[in-house]
């Protein structure tokens, strides 16, 4: 995969857990078969490509065994039908030396990868981090999970142009903002591709329409429909649809609103909104949240399930639409 590959949607969904999975002794936490049931239906309902094992994936918290356990079943299951990506951020090289073997042996498309967690990383060992995952592995697509407050780590333009010049697998870029993105184009000459969410892909659009291709979104684990109608109309440089479907989306995300717009306190409750909704929301069951992340404010939950009863409105609408 080049960056000019990535188009559409690419729906990003949680790990499913079993019941049980939120005490700190529980084992085989993967759902195989809700796994297997959840991507086949994004895959029918027009999902274009698919993301796993990042923030919403819970890879901080898999076990090693439960890592394996879902990257299998997802690869087996999407068999090549539409392009995976497959996260593999640990908290030290040697474990994603380990995790990156594993999923490409498995056969996934590309790699989401973070910077490892524990120290922050100056700029020469962010960039040498993935120069040295593209030595090893130069035939792995990488995607750049660019998640600032995450890895504590501001992902500057001046990374952006010297992993284009030192890491030629990667290739893409998991933003979230349009800050600096015509200069980051320029600096790394096109070769790595911006994608954005559905929530700013309109921003994106204005900024470099040529480039805004993909979307990511959450939000698919609720039902696809909404953000790939989205993308639809922006690869067709429908404009005016992509901002009323932009409208429409900010709609549906009101209620969470709030707790997005606190940085910190969203950062200790991400995966809580994300399986929240997406329980309310009823298009997968995506069980309960591992540990220690297993606890959340019951304003805050029912913020995020008003999220969810608003996608499964917006999808009707947009169904209802569709039909006429």
């Amino acid at each position: 995969m080049q960056a000019s590959d990535f188009k559409g949607l690419y729906a990003i969904i949680p790990t499913p857990a079993v019941p049980g999975s939120d005490a700190l002794s529980a084992k085989n936490t993967i759902a195989l078969d809700e796994t297997e049931r959840l991507v086949n239906n994004l895959i029918r309902d027009g999902a274009d490509g698919l993301i796993i094992l990042g923030t919403t994936g819970e890879c901080a918290t898999l076990s090693a065994a439960d890592f394996r356990a879902f990257v299998d079943c997802v690869c087996r299951t999407v068999d090549k039908r539409i392009p995976l990506v497959v996260g593999a951020t640990a908290l030290g090289g040697h474990e994603v030396f380990d995790r990156l073997s594993f999923l490409k042996a498995q056969g996934a498309d590309a790699t989401m990868l973070g910077l490892p967690m524990w120290q922050p990383c100056t700029l020469d060992m962010a960039v040498g981090f993935y120069s040295d995952v593209s030595e090893a592995f130069p035939d792995l697509p990488v995607m750049v999970y660019a998640n600032a407050r995450a890895f504590r780590f501001s992902f500057p333009t001046e990374f952006w142009a010297a992993v284009a010049r030192n890491a030629p697998s990667v290739v893409s870029a998991k933003s979230s903002h349009a800050r600096d993105l015509a200069r980051n184009i320029a600096e790394t000459g096109g070769r790595i591709h911006f994608m954005p969410s559905d929530m700013v892909a309109n921003q994106f659009f204005e900024i470099s329409p040529e480039t805004t291709t993909s979307c990511w979104a959450t939000a698919a684990a609720m039902g696809p429909e909404p953000a790939k109608a989205l993308i639809d109309a922006i690869n067709r440089n429908d404009t005016s649809e992509a901002n009323r479907l932009g409208e429409r989306i900010a709609w549906a995300n009101q209620p969470i609103q709030p707790i997005l717009a606190d940085q910190e306190g969203f950062a200790s409750y991400n995966i809580q909104v994300e399986k929240t909704r997406i329980a309310e929301a009823n298009y997968c069951i995506p069980g309960p949240v591992r540990p220690p992340y297993n606890h959340f404010p019951e304003n805050y939950a029912e913020l995020s399930r008003d999220c969810g009863r608003r996608w499964v409105e917006l999808r009707r609408e947009l169904s209802v639409n569709l039909a006429n």
